[in-house]
């Protein structure tokens, strides 16, 4: 494949705001590459275009897998796999909001209820313990709004997010 000027900025910025989100650059610049390549591409084709060596490569797709961002498929007289990202943006920012949550935020708050029960029992002051409650309390709650979120139907996620903070206009009035 080759790469236009604007095709190799994107995939440079995708690398470099993958690693302010904490993944490896050339994992993010696979990324990019799947998701704008109009076909789904080969190992080796994904090394030659970026440049990279083929572990790498290979260690970036099984990461980009393990996050079901990125699928492998076959193709008929090939033995290779074909590999294409998540297609449906809307289903890519799932993917990734998801793998978020299971792998960071529901860890945290299985600590934090650890943490809390010893403080329960070791002397911990107050002031703290009702810190570490405060939260405890309002990640469950943002955690229990995301999965309540997450059930609705794709069409009323468009339209909740069409809305934006206009639904407060719906809201009671707060003081």
């Amino acid at each position: 494949m080759i790469l236009t000027p604007s095709m190799q900025n994107f995939i440079l910025h995708w690398g470099e705001m993958g690693s302010r989100w904490g993944v490896n650059r050339s994992v993010a610049q696979i990324h990019a590459l799947l998701h704008i390549a109009p076909d789904p591409m080969t190992a080796d084709e994904i090394c030659e275009t970026l440049n990279l060596a083929r572990s790498n490569v290979s260690t970036g797709l099984k990461e980009l897998q393990s996050w079901k961002l990125v699928k492998a498929s076959r193709q008929l007289g090939d033995r290779r796999d074909h590999f294409t990202s998540i297609r449906d943006m809307f289903d890519l920012v799932t993917a990734v909001v998801e793998g978020r949550r299971e792998r960071e935020f529901l860890p945290t708050i299985e600590a934090l209820r650890a943490v809390h029960d010893e403080a329960e029992a070791d002397g911990t002051p107050e002031k703290v313990k009702a810190r570490i409650k405060e939260t405890l309390d309002v990640m469950q709650m943002f955690d229990t709004w995301y999965a309540e979120i997450s059930r609705l139907s794709r069409p009323m996620h468009l339209t909740l997010l069409k809305l934006g903070g206009r639904v407060a206009r719906i809201l009671p009035k707060s003081k």
